[in-house]
């Protein structure tokens, strides 16, 4: 009797451990293969910071590796195609595009820089703010929003250059006054849901200030989003530099800054087309190196990456 249940339970102990190495089969499919998503997630992180590296070693450089001066002409050469002594070309005034490619690099990743710092600080202030504390406080700064979202992004930054003036100083102030609504957004929404978090509770309960329970627990938390769209709006800020200067509302002549070099160069597109195609491959080039770098980030900062 005991022989005849003990081969009868014989299935069922192979069906029970058939079950549970079919049910382990998916986890451990998924921690082998976890190692390989990984290295994937970090290689665009590695490739766009050796880009970004690369470009920034390239300003820091740019005197020392540039063949000529940024406004170093030559009458006798105007308006060369590309050659030995000019890889790049000339200009209409003998100056070598390839130097003032790459002393312009220092202009537009300033531009880059600048333009998304200050909406960034103003964006984080409003939007912890607003988030927080909620009530009239996010109240007044979401109507506030509102009014400036209400008018198209690049028509409000053009109106107030034209009123305070060209140049980029004043785009600055321009970028800084209109872009900070993105920010305040996306954070307000994020502390909103964060500081319910026990972890904040407890910040609470130990007498923290606001202040610290804000700057110390919920913003590090909550900034890597804000980080990985400020990547992204690097190279929108040096595309938008590139636009007010083709508009006469950016960097003024003879600066080398890129955008200024495609304006001087629309008179001759024609005849002298690397005039303003290499600046325009440079600005493709840093905003390739800036979208790759902000995939890998948020890659490494999802938080289901382990």
């Amino acid at each position: 009797m005991s022989r005849v249940a003990s081969v009868a339970g014989e299935p069922d102990r192979a069906a029970g451990s058939t079950g549970v190495a079919t049910a382990a089969a998916p986890g451990l499919r998924e921690v082998a293969r976890r190692p390989g998503l990984i290295r994937w997630r970090e290689r665009n992180l590695m490739i766009g910071g050796v880009l970004i590296l690369a470009i920034v070693l390239v300003a820091v450089f740019a005197p020392a590796i540039a063949p000529r001066g940024a406004q170093e002409t030559d009458y006798t050469a105007r308006l060369e195609s590309p050659n030995r002594d000019h890889p790049l070309g000339t200009d209409n005034l003998g100056r070598d595009i390839l130097s003032r490619i790459l002393h312009g690099t220092r202009i537009d990743l300033r531009v880059g820089a600048i333009s998304v710092i200050l909406p960034f600080l103003i964006g984080t202030l409003l939007g912890s703010l607003a988030g927080y504390y909620g009530g009239w406080i996010d109240t007044a700064i979401m109507r506030l929003v509102d009014v400036v979202q209400a008018f198209p992004f690049l028509i409000l930054i053009i109106a107030i250059v034209a009123v305070l003036g060209p140049g980029l100083s004043n785009m600055y102030i321009a970028v800084a006054l209109v872009a900070w609504v993105t920010y305040a957004r996306l954070l307000r929404g994020e502390i909103l849901v964060a500081k319910h978090r026990e972890y904040v509770e407890a910040a609470r309960a130990m007498g923290a200030r606001d202040a610290r329970v804000i700057g110390r627990h919920i913003l590090p938390n909550v900034i890597s989003s804000a980080l990985v769209f400020a990547m992204a709006d690097v190279i929108l800020y040096i595309v938008l530099a590139a636009s007010l200067s083709y508009l006469g509302l950016g960097a003024r002549p003879p600066e080398p800054e890129w955008g200024a070099m495609i304006t001087e160069g629309r008179t001759f597109l024609a005849t002298a087309w690397w005039i303003s195609a290499f600046p325009g491959l440079a600005i493709v080039l840093t905003g390739i190196a800036f979208s790759i770098f902000g995939d890998g980030l948020a890659d490494a900062l999802r938080p289901n990456r382990r």
